[in-house]
């Protein structure tokens, strides 16, 4: 039961809500609201990051059951402290809510059943059954509140067993176990399929279910107006969904994530506009963002197609709900939109039913995946982009996540369009305008920035940034109602900062492509317009013009690489870059790239080291820097390509022990028994220094790998660096990347960090470890001691492991069969002479904390 570490999280929010429901009576509240609803937010912040880090086991049903009941208890921890300062009535407030999470834990519980996950299938329905009774005593005043602390009280009695069930296995190291509280081993692997799927899509459209749950209370009758109560439950799924967003990028779904992002923005809009009702305004939706939003939904679910028809005719739904709004002035207080949200609740808990069904179980309900694929194999002019591990390359960041930029592109073109609607005499708040420019415009901007950031994408990231910091402010400002009387030479300073700061943007975009050229030189158009208007000398028109311009380059950004990622063949131009410099997009007509796979490329490089070069490399950790031994020349240039080199000393690498022949008289014994018995790995071994480097022709710069009394020693476990090594023989090796920076996980990476110092890059993709190798200590082998300068990949018991067989064929030796016996009675007379043998030394750093350098500077 992968699940049942995670079941004691569900405790605390069920207690606290035990106890307070069992102590409530009529007029009389055991816990404040205020209180319960600060308790209730922080349950539901530790409850989120469990249901995230439970990602890892890949149990979308656990993941789908911790978010939930995070966003649940979330959306009522805020409800409760409005209920508290007076400001919402607990009926109208709750409602809605608590009967969208009703019908979803209904559904994950169904879905535990079927999946014979009978512990959170309890969970489920004891939860939703305490939602309906709370809906029950909300609306009859004498139901009471304790049917619904009966059902948390068994959430209590299985996190409380569980709980315990834990405690007492890892206090008696696993020795006393109560029934039914075992784990799943740690050495069974999740399967592929479970690792590449994407487990937050579950939660996304349980969060549209929600919001659809709240507009469509009113059209049914359930609540008897909208009202600023319901706020909380709008913009928990609007958060949320942007957590499923960013989570969908890590999960390398960019289609999800992008989906996910435009439901998030209806949200908050949502929220606003019941937000400003309860101040007595009665917002209206301008005609041409609804329209706009409209085009990118349908867009986004014609290529939704790829993944399945049931993700394409859910997506229409909110074609269909954008219209609504722009047909109808006052948007959600209208039935026509309350009607499309009726017919989303429906289609979200349809597709959360038969999507989590699918991601939990072996026989999947048939959605029409593979239907386009199967389409177009039909004829030869478009080809699908295959998903493997370059879909999204160049991962040139500090960590691996899908490309953004469809996601910011759309959310320019959503924040040109809004800004185009007019202020009239109502004011700028009685338009729907800011949620409309500051959540696309600037929240989602900011998070694509943040991706790309992630990514190692720096123009790309320095511009949504810059764009979503421009578009909050000036949102705010324009129509937060804190223009007024504000135009003038203050604000036209400010205005003229961001001009400066986008001509650098724009400037870096001539060595990018033309597309990204043409979107940062219009949206300079758009700056100029601002502070035309703050100085009050705007030509009629002129802003509208910029703004339709600026919005229709970004959609064909937005669409081209929409297009792009999808489709191998044919690609939407973005234009070839004004300008190439060396570095990432340039340089490879000098420095070869080529397939770490075929062979004709290992043999490429092979040359190019036998002449003295240095290549970047894949191997079974991260890429490295490497230089052949007999070339002295080539390992000083090498070792000089490091900044404070000295403090970065390169290690030595082999094929195999047999280049190591003809110096094994000079090694000792147990060391050579251990080199044989640990290689081929991803261990490397400290060794002392001796006679037997003279073997390699280092020459002079044999100073360069180690130091003065040990050097770092390794036989990789990988075919592309074993080859290379059999054609050049050992190898000097540093990491690819500049001192003091991350890792290189991608052969884009290498020209990138280090230019023209590289003479050729075996290309081969992301690397298949973020984790760097694991040093062992092996200068004090002879006594029988072992250290640990650094745990890696390999763990250090199976270390210790293999020498303590090691250990044992030396202690006992190779003895021939007839003197066995009289070896045994040796053995039992002098048995009280014999010393024990230390398996390990010190430990110089962590044993546990494994480090992300591949630098062996021991």
């Amino acid at each position: 039961f992968n699940s049942l570490p995670a079941v004691p999280i569900f405790h605390p929010g069920s207690l606290l809500l035990l106890v307070n429901d069992y102590g409530q009576t009529a007029g009389r509240e055991l816990i404040p609201n205020t209180a319960l609803g600060v308790l209730l937010l922080i349950i539901a912040a530790l409850l989120a990051y469990s249901g995230v880090r439970r990602n890892l086991s890949h149990n979308p049903l656990c993941v789908c059951l911790s978010l939930t009941l995070s966003a649940l208890w979330c959306g009522s921890g805020l409800v409760h402290i409005l209920v508290g300062q007076g400001v919402a009535q607990p009926r109208i407030a709750m409602v809605p809510g608590l009967a969208a999470f009703a019908l979803t834990l209904l559904i994950i519980g169904t879905v535990g059943v079927l999946q014979k996950e009978v512990v959170l299938s309890v969970i489920a329905f004891a939860i939703s059954l305490a939602c309906a009774h709370q809906i029950a005593g909300l609306c009859t005043v004498t139901f009471g509140q304790g049917a619904t602390a009966a059902n948390y009280l068994l959430v209590c009695f299985l996190g409380a067993y569980f709980g315990s069930g834990r405690l007492l296995s890892y206090i008696t190291n696993g020795q006393v176990q109560l029934p039914g509280t075992e784990l799943r081993k740690k050495g069974e692997p999740a399967s592929t399929q479970a690792q590449e799927q994407n487990d937050f899509t579950p939660v996304g459209l349980a969060m549209n279910l929600l919001s659809a749950s709240v507009l469509a209370c009113r059209l049914l009758g359930v609540v008897l107006e909208l009202s600023a109560g319901l706020v909380p439950w709008l913009w928990t799924a609007g958060v949320f969904q942007l957590a499923v967003c960013v989570l969908s990028y890590r999960a390398m779904d960019t289609l999800m994530a992008t989906f996910y992002g435009f439901t998030a923005v209806l949200k908050f809009a949502e929220g606003y506009s019941l937000l400003l009702a309860h101040f007595g305004y009665e917002p209206y939706s301008p005609v041409p963002f609804p329209t706009v939003f409209s085009v990118l939904f349908f867009v986004l679910a014609l290529f939704s197609t790829q993944k399945s028809i049931a993700d394409c005719l859910y997506q229409l739904f909110y074609v269909a709900y954008c219209i609504s709004i722009a047909a109808q002035p006052r948007g959600f207080f209208q039935g026509g939109t309350q009607g499309v949200q009726a017919a989303i609740f429906v289609a979200s808990a349809l597709m959360l039913l038969v999507t989590l069904y699918n991601k939990v179980s072996p026989n999947r309900v048939p959605t029409g995946e593979g239907l386009l694929k199967a389409l177009l194999a039909r004829t030869s002019r478009f080809t699908l982009r295959p998903h493997d591990k370059e879909l999204h390359a160049p991962y040139l960041g500090f960590s691996r996540y899908a490309d953004a930029e469809v996601l910011g592109h759309a959310s320019s073109v959503l924040a040109a369009f809004a800004i185009t609607a007019t202020v009239g005499s109502g004011g700028p708040l009685a338009v729907l305008v800011l949620p409309w420019a500051v959540v696309p415009g600037g929240l989602l901007q900011l998070l694509c920035g943040s991706v790309a950031f992630a990514r190692g994408k720096t123009l790309e990231s320095t511009a949504f940034t810059f764009y979503g910091i421009m578009w909050t402010v000036w949102g705010l400002t324009r129509y937060g109602g804190l223009y007024g009387d504000t135009r003038g030479f203050n604000l036209a300073v400010g205005i003229i900062c961001f001009m400066l700061f986008n001509c650098f943007v724009t400037v870096g975009a001539l060595f990018l492509n033309k597309a990204w050229f043409a979107s940062s030189l219009t949206f300079q158009l758009i700056l100029i317009s601002f502070l035309l208007d703050a100085v009050g000398a705007l030509p009629y028109g002129y802003d509208i013009g910029v703004t339709i311009i600026f919005g229709l380059v970004s959609f064909y950004c937005f669409l081209a690489c929409l297009f792009n990622s999808s489709f191998e063949t044919p690609q939407l131009p973005l234009g070839e870059p004004f300008i190439k410099l060396s570095g990432f997009g340039g340089g490879k007509d000098s420095c070869p790239h080529v397939p770490a796979r075929k062979a004709s490329s290992v043999h490429q490089i092979a040359e190019i080291m036998k002449h003295g070069g240095i290549c970047g490399m894949p191997t079974d950790t991260v890429y490295v820097l490497v230089a052949a031994c007999n070339q002295p020349e080539a390992v000083e240039k090498a070792y000089k390509t490091k900044v404070q080199a000295q403090d970065r000393p390169m290690s030595l690498w082999i094929s195999s022990l047999k280049q190591l022949e003809p110096s094994k008289h000079l090694i000792n014994p147990v060391l050579w028994d251990f080199m044989k018995a640990a290689w081929p790995s991803s261990i490397s071994m400290v060794i002392p220094r001796g006679p037997w480097m003279d073997l390699f022709g280092l020459e002079n710069s044999a100073k360069y790998i180690g130091t003065p009394q040990s050097i770092a020693i390794r036989n990789p476990d990988c075919t592309v660096a074993t080859h290379l090594m059999n054609l050049v023989g050992p190898i000097a090796v540093t990491s690819a990347n500049p001192t003091g920076e991350a890792d290189t996980t991608h052969h884009n990476q290498v020209y990138a960090k280090l230019g023209d110092k590289v003479d050729g890059v075996l290309c081969d993709g992301p690397s298949p470890e973020n984790i760097a190798s694991t040093v062992v200590d092996c200068t004090k082998i002879e006594s029988g001691q072992i250290g640990f300068f650094r745990v890696g990949v390999i763990p250090k018991s199976k270390v210790l492991q293999i020498f303590e067989e090691v250990q044992k064929k030396h202690s006992v030796g190779q003895v021939n069969p007839s003197f066995e016996s009289d070896l045994s009675e040796d053995q039992e007379e002098g048995q009280h002479e014999t010393e024990p043998v230390t398996l390990e030394g010190p430990i110089s750093q962590s044993e546990e904390n494994p480090v992300n350098e591949e630098d062996e500077s021991l």
